[in-house]
């Protein structure tokens, strides 16, 4: 088995974070959490790297690299 290690990145200053949460209600892996009113990465050694997440972020604040 291979294990990719990723580095989910989220943009504070464009965040809405929990006025948005469409990463966490899209993301197949479940990578993203709300802790209150803010969205944290959580198991993000879990990530496939589909980056669903970047592309449904409609203010460009999450990155995802290897």
């Amino acid at each position: 088995m291979v294990y990719i290690m990723s580095t989910v990145t989220i943009d504070t200053s464009k965040c809405e974070n929990a006025d948005c949460a469409e990463c966490v209600d899209m993301c197949p892996m479940e990578i993203f959490a709300l802790d209150g009113d803010k969205i944290v990465t959580d198991h993000e050694d879990e990530c496939t790297l589909c980056e669903v997440c970047v592309d449904i972020c409609p203010n460009g604040a999450i990155t995802v690299s290897e």
